[in-house]
């Protein structure tokens, strides 16, 4: 066709609201070269039958971001590109009915006051006050969000649309992709009215994203949900209410009992999220469709009868209702419920904007996100939970069916810190799965691998329930006191299955690496700790390094990190250099404390007197293994890297020559306290892209002698001006609770900083914070205070030193 464009800087597929924001922040962004394609009208999947609800509300720091974002765009969105837009902004009660509930409600309140947003907790007689109809009883209050309300989707796709195309982007619509092929440096996507060439494109496919990934070779982790809604007509005694009051009741989530309800003009719209929940298009019998553009399911009341008792019981009113209409339609979900928002794995130049559970409260900052993504690189906000690269390949369609069917059920449902989900569970064992189970481990699962969490003693509750509880002496805490004394004071092993690992070789790779790291590259034999940063000197990575040989090195790295940081790699190595993959031959072992030496002796064939930071090859119980003389729980100690196959005899041979000298097993729960202890920082928690190395406390990793890393302009320009935040450790008199993450700073009456790990730490009897905190207060022997919870408590810088051997004698032994 003459008029269609057969080149863009951008091509976008799909045409919901996430597609079109993604198109209408690209032009917002200057490029304004890109073209959006929709096989149907927009907004002719999932967008045509959303609910519209338009929620802050997030447990997750970065999603909070990407949602408050979405709502301040859409309340000047209509008069920005003059469209009408219905838009109500209600404000939102989400009930709770539990002690448990409220102190989510109330750490949720402390992170949106910190990006700015007006939350509040309601008691039961407040709640009354704002929603007349409501039994409240048997609640304990409320959280209460000025900012929720409803927005009409239809009206909010096309507005942004239009702003787009105000801008010069442009829409095909009725016009499907049906292709896309690489040559040389450009995508070619085909549609019926001809190619179009284009130097990025992104996948915003909704819930036919899957079938588009296929066509650049990727199995996307995702799963579709049947999700329902109700509509019932007016009642006179709420369009009275309305009338008298002039404005609509807040919209009310209990989501104890899993649901929502909606004024809906003087009716109301019911959604239950309900635990009998049913996917769709995973059977022969329900086969995946060609188009289901503006189609629904049939109705499935039954399973939703529960729901509407609980309903009606909460707000009698609704009894009084007639249902006029039932919405049935189709939801994507990805295992963990978040959507995939980023670079497509493996892909170049390929990003994803798809799988939106909520796509119409995020779709304004996912637009944003996508669009710094493709025309920068990076994000403002570190957008790990969304990232694409956090699935490693082995999620398949089974695995995403049980997680998305188990997300769905509990929509609303508290993310306890040592809570694990039980559905899809076992998908990766380690070799010593049978011993470790046999000596009581509770497990979690670490990028599929099942690891240890702690080890349960006669008695000990290991029920799911158990683990459902904010406070720190749960079921575990016994035990794992119990392992870290273990570790301080004779030795204890940790199985540690599913270390991400890459050998780089070839000539040079030792300047390479220089290049792409802040600090030094260490000699043969030796390891070091490497920090990646990106072009503006933020914290992308921490691995290991262990130079094997003049021209060959591994880099170990966290199990989730997988996909990640083999994807940043590959994407910065030099020619000549063969990067290879080896995270899954081999399997590692912790063996550390005072009496670890002595329990080696007896099994290595190795030199147990070579000093901390280096590595060696060396035979345990007849099998070639690597020791590497470090220790994440700062003890004295070694990794012991074995081949899976020999892992087995290691594990007995260790354990066997342990029995004598107090060895004990221990899990993830005492790593994370051993770590705080000794300041050590987690990767997406207190290393992200949300923080510079020099914020991050990392100086000693900078080697500003290099002529050149990634990020040292930056970091040269930070460190003149100096950082606006610092790390910092906190001894914080918490009470009977460990601060969660993004928990606040104050200092008098202001927000100053956030915590971003904190655990107790069984060595030094103290609960730990380690976090940012303004500069000017980042001074040892400051006093602040750290909410907790909606309860502020006392806190006080530490030196700039582990709590817990501070001059590493015990590590260096």
């Amino acid at each position: 066709m003459a008029d269609f464009p057969g080149r863009a800087r951008v091509v976008i597929i799909g045409g919901g609201a996430v597609g079109v924001s993604a198109l209408y922040h690209l032009a917002k962004a200057g490029w304004t070269d890109c073209v959006l394609l929709e096989k149907n009208e927009l907004t002719a999947g999932s967008t045509w039958h959303a609910a519209g609800n338009v929620p802050t509300f997030s447990s997750s720091w970065s999603i909070m971001n990407m949602q408050r974002y979405s709502a301040q765009l859409y309340r000047g969105l209509g008069a920005e590109v003059d469209y009408p837009m219905n838009y109500h902004v209600t404000g939102s009660i989400r009930l709770a009915h539990s002690a448990e509930r409220l102190q989510e409600f109330q750490r949720v309140v402390g992170m949106g006051r910190y990006q700015g947003m007006d939350l509040a907790i309601l008691t039961p007689d407040e709640i009354a006050a704002k929603y007349p109809f409501l039994a409240t009883h048997d609640l304990t209050g409320a959280l209460y969000d000025p900012n929720d309300g409803d927005i009409d989707p239809a009206q909010l796709t096309q507005a942004l649309a239009k702003g787009a195309r105000q801008m010069g982007a442009r829409i095909e619509r009725f016009c499907p992709a049906t292709g896309a092929r690489r040559e040389g440096e450009d995508w070619v996507i085909s549609t019926p009215k001809g190619e179009i060439r284009c130097d990025y494109v992104v996948n915003a496919a909704g819930y036919y994203a899957r079938e588009v990934g296929k066509w650049f070779g990727r199995d996307l982790p995702m799963m579709v949900m049947s999700h329902q809604y109700m509509l019932f007509d007016t009642i006179p005694e709420l369009e009275q209410w309305s009338r008298a009051e002039g404005h609509k009741l807040p919209l009310l989530r209990d989501v104890d009992s899993s649901y929502y309800l909606r004024q809906e003009k003087n009716g109301f719209n019911l959604g239950p999220y309900e635990r009998n929940c049913k996917a769709h298009w995973v059977t022969p019998d329900d086969p995946f469709p060609e188009d289901f553009s503006f189609q629904l399911f049939p109705d499935d009341l039954e399973r939703l009868e529960w729901y509407i008792a609980d309903a009606m019981a909460r707000v009698p009113l609704l009894e009084k209702a007639a249902l006029t209409k039932v919405i049935n339609g189709p939801i994507p979900y990805t295992p963990d419920g978040n959507p995939l928002i980023g670079p497509m794995p493996g892909v170049p130049n390929a990003f994803e904007a798809c799988v939106f559970t909520f796509g119409i409260c995020q779709a304004g900052g996912a637009g944003k996100v996508l669009a710094e993504w493709v025309t920068e690189g990076a994000t403002e906000w570190d957008m790990w939970s969304c990232d694409p690269r956090r699935f490693t390949g082995f999620e398949d369609p089974g695995y995403c069916v049980a997680k998305g069917m188990e997300v769905y059920g509990h929509e609303y449902a508290i993310h306890f810190p040592h809570h694990s989900w039980p559905a899809a569970r076992d998908r990766k064992l380690s070799p010593v799965h049978t011993e470790t189970k046999a000596l009581g481990a509770v497990y979690g699962a670490y990028n599929g691998w099942e690891r240890a969490l702690w080890y349960a003693r006669p008695g000990d509750d290991t029920s799911e329930a158990g683990s459902q509880t904010w406070r720190r002496d749960g079921p575990w805490f016994g035990a794992v006191a119990e392992e870290c004394a273990a570790v301080r004071d004779a030795a204890g092993i940790l199985d540690l299955p599913g270390f991400s690992r890459f050998r780089v070789a070839g000539p040079g790779v030792a300047d390479w690496l220089a290049q792409q790291i802040t600090g030094k590259v260490p000699g043969v034999g030796r390891l070091g700790l490497a920090y990646f940063a990106d072009d503006k000197g933020r914290i992308v990575t921490e691995m290991s390094v262990a130079r094997l040989a003049d021209d060959e090195i591994w880099l170990i790295t966290a199990a989730t990190a997988q996909a990640h940081d083999r994807e940043w790699l590959q994407k910065h190595l030099a020619p000549g250099l063969v990067l290879t993959d080896e995270s899954a031959d081999w399997s590692t072992q912790i063996l550390t404390g005072p009496a670890s030496r002595a329990i080696l002796s007896q099994v290595a064939e190795a030199d147990l007197h070579r000093p901390w930071l280096t590595w060696q090859t060396a035979r345990i119980a007849g099998a070639e293994v690597v020791l590497m003389r470090v220790s994440f729980a700062g003890e004295l100690g070694w990794e012991i890297h074995s081949r899976l196959a020999d892992t087995p005899q290691v594990w007995a041979a260790v354990m066997a020559a342990g029995q004598a000298h107090g060895l004990k097993p221990f899990g993830m729960f005492a790593l994370n306290a051993l770590r705080v202890e000794k300041g050590y920082r987690a990767w997406k928690g207190d290393l992200s892209t949300d923080y510079t190395v020099l914020q991050g406390g990392l100086e000693r990793f900078v080697d500003w002698s290099k002529p050149e890393f990634r990020g040292k302009a930056a970091l040269e320009a930070e460190q003149q001006v100096g950082s606006p935040k610092r790390f910092v450790t906190l001894r914080i008199e918490a009470g009977d609770f460990d601060p969660p993450y993004m928990s606040t700073i104050w200092s008098g009456g202001t927000v100053v900083g956030e915590v971003t790990s904190a655990y107790w730490g069984h060595r030094v009897g103290a609960c730990i914070g380690l976090g940012m905190l303004r500069a000017d207060l980042a001074v040892p022997g400051v006093e602040v205070e750290v909410e907790v919870f909606g309860v502020r408590h006392r806190a006080v810088v530490q030196e700039d030193a582990p709590m817990w051997d501070p001059a590493n004698a015990r590590l260096r032994a």
